[in-house]
């Protein structure tokens, strides 16, 4: 299998902060790992699959509004009725409010945020041995 891989790229707005400081809650990242997952399992197999858990989820930096997050995806395993996944989600881009209202810094090096892993499921009709 060749590996299949999704990036989407996000800026944080005041809208998705959820506590106090503008901290963004850390299910965003797991709703970008969502719109990942159905973009692996449209790429593998042209449905968009139903995501059925996560077997690990590890938050590991703070997301604050304004930052700018990445989230990449990708499946590590396809068997007849699943897809396995692995995702990370990093933070590329932070505001400067300390310079100006729209002020921010591209990072040396992204900084991971999140990272997870879970399975898709096929439909009936995409499973192997069904097309």
């Amino acid at each position: 299998m060749s590996n299949v891989k999704a990036v989407i790229r996000l800026r944080m707005s005041s809208h998705d902060a959820h506590y106090g400081g503008n901290l963004v809650d850390g299910a965003r990242m797991l709703g970008l790992f969502g719109d990942v997952a159905t973009e692996l399992c449209i790429r593998m197999d042209g449905d968009e699959g139903l995501f059925r858990a996560y077997d690990s989820v590890e938050f590991l930096a703070p997301v604050y509004a304004g930052d700018f997050i990445e989230a990449e995806g990708e499946i590590i395993q396809a068997g007849n009725t699943s897809r396995k996944m692995r995702f990370e989600a990093r933070k590329v881009i932070r505001p400067r409010p300390d310079v100006n209202d729209s002020a921010a810094d591209v990072l040396p090096e992204p900084v991971v945020v999140c990272r997870a892993s879970g399975t898709c499921v096929v439909p009936k009709d995409k499973q192997r041995g069904q097309r």
